[in-house]
């Protein structure tokens, strides 16, 4: 019995996430979680919420003093800085994913209110590249089981729970089997 195939398919939407099988094969991807950004006729993007990057924001833009975290939002682009907010921030213009998480657009302002010490770190999320998909290559993808989709992703699991924990705490939400799944080992060999 594959205890990772959820009862039915469901179609991702901005604002829901999407979670790796336990053993998927992909380095990229191995127990990750992504908050999904867009999904249309275009094809689909988001990004890596529990994949932290090596390097920190000073490193990348000379910023200093920031405590927030830099994240691998996944391997597109990885030249690219990307961000995530709490529509707390006043930020503008902006644009609103769902459940008042923003995807940055005023990056300037951001830098401004980093400098200026006006922002904490819990209310925005950095990201070196994304993750994307064609057109119908990511329905492909969880129709061949290798995501399944958490719908409408609150605040607090994009922004407030550590990205070690993420994974498991996210599986244990959905409940039952999937509950179950949140505890396989990384490496089925030593069970």
């Amino acid at each position: 019995m594959d205890y990772f195939v959820p009862d039915h398919i469901t179609e991702p939407k901005r604002g829901d996430l999407l979670i790796s099988e336990p053993y998927l094969p992909d380095p990229n991807f191995e127990r990750t979680v992504i908050y999904l950004c867009e999904h249309d006729e275009n094809g689909s993007f988001g990004f890596v919420l529990n994949k932290k990057s090596p390097n920190n924001l000073e490193e990348l833009i000379g910023i200093p003093g920031f405590e927030g975290d830099v994240y691998v939002g996944g391997p597109v682009q990885q030249d690219t800085l990307h961000f995530l907010h709490r529509d707390t921030l006043m930020l503008e213009p902006k644009k609103e994913i769902a459940n008042g998480i923003c995807w940055g657009i005023d990056f300037d302002g951001l830098l401004g209110s980093v400098e200026n010490k006006v922002i904490s770190p819990k209310d925005v999320r950095f990201f070196v590249g994304y993750s994307g998909w064609s057109d119908g290559q990511l329905m492909g993808e969880i129709e061949a089981r290798s995501w399944i989709v958490y719908q409408n992703a609150p605040q607090e699991l994009v922004f407030d729970v550590e990205p070690g924990e993420l994974w498991k705490r996210v599986l244990q939400e959905m409940g039952g089997k999937f509950k179950v799944i949140s505890n396989y080992p990384l490496d089925p060999r030593l069970n």
